[in-house]
């Protein structure tokens, strides 16, 4: 495994762990403030720290936008900004005492989510062996939801609507993070510091039309002074360093292989329980190894299809091209 794999895969790791916490400072959030005036000011706080990072990397050249597909980034970030934060958040918030755990492994669908988006938009049809090992990571992480009892996740008929909303959540996260494949020249963080500002006016529109009609009420003072430390990790360590970090690891490993790591999320939040007084079960343990062990088997089965002797090499059209692309040609086959 080459450095720079490692690193996208370390990158990846990281995002996921500090996603999987956000959950449970989700859940102490959303007592008191509403998940849409939350976003707006989660992403204003991340997307000036954004700016900076981007002016002091690459100049003010990189604000110029001349050229580009400006309005498809607007569509990646109202739905990475918007669409996930806005469904999954409040799908959390619909479920109650629940939400957290139940959200958490609703992420665990996203590597089939990129599967079928990447089939759909590109016409590639998934290799066999991933969709297995996919599907045996998503077994494993419903073994730690469950506890192994399946019939737990038959609830009351009003939470399929929530759980709805958060699976769409997750589809525009999915959308998000390919969409940073339609702008190869874009670096991550000019990827996620355009995309975030792009973004962060349809989340407040869509907040200001809320507001406006009365289904939800602009937070008191006091409200969002008790939320500080949640918006404080929300912005600057899920956002900034869980986003930016993704956006690098799937730089790297590409989107088709750095969803997969979306199966850490649920982990992430059932160990944070754990610590909390939530002991895991023995069938608890067993599906976070299951889960773990599938999704470095995968790694390795795509990486032994870009080197295996069925994969060309890469054309004239493409000497910038990183072995890492072979990576998702390899998936896409």
């Amino acid at each position: 495994m080459s450095s720079k794999y490692l690193n996208g895969v370390t990158l990846c790791i990281v995002a996921t762990v500090a996603w999987g916490a956000m959950f449970p400072v989700m859940d102490s959030a959303l007592k008191h403030i509403d998940p849409f005036t939350f976003t707006c000011m989660r992403y204003a706080i991340a997307g000036v720290v954004f700016l900076v990072l981007l002016l002091a990397r690459e100049g003010i050249a990189a604000f110029r936008l001349q050229g580009e597909r400006v309005w498809l980034a607007w569509f990646f970030g109202t739905a990475g900004f918007a669409g996930f934060q806005f469904l999954v958040f409040l799908g959390q918030q619909k479920l109650g005492a629940e939400g957290a755990l139940i959200a958490s492994i609703m992420m665990a669908t996203m590597p089939m989510l990129g599967f079928l988006v990447n089939w759909v938009v590109r016409k590639a049809v998934p290799p066999v062996g991933a969709i297995v090992f996919i599907v045996i990571s998503f077994v494993g992480v419903t073994l730690v939801i469950t506890k192994g009892h399946y019939a737990t996740l038959v609830r009351n008929p009003q939470d399929f609507g929530a759980d709805g909303l958060i699976i769409l959540g997750a589809l525009c996260w999915v959308i998000y993070t390919i969409g940073a494949s339609y702008f190869p020249h874009w670096s991550p963080v000019r990827y996620t510091t355009v995309t975030t500002w792009l973004g962060l006016p349809s989340a407040c529109g869509i907040t200001a039309v809320l507001l406006a009609t009365g289904y939800t009420s602009m937070p008191s003072g006091h409200a969002v002074s008790t939320v500080l430390p949640e918006l404080a990790y929300m912005s600057l360590v899920a956002a900034v360093v869980g986003v930016l970090a993704w956006n690098v690891g799937n730089k790297i490993l590409t989107p088709l292989n750095g969803v997969l790591f979306m199966d850490v999320v649920p982990i992430t939040t059932y160990m944070i329980s754990a610590f909390t007084g939530d002991t895991p079960a023995a069938m608890q343990y067993l599906g976070a190894g299951i889960s773990a062990t599938a999704l470095i088997l995968n790694n390795v089965y795509l990486r032994h299809r870009m080197t295996g002797p069925s994969t060309p090499p890469p054309g004239p059209a493409e000497p910038q091209t990183e072995r890492v692309t072979a990576v998702s040609r390899a998936a896409s086959h």
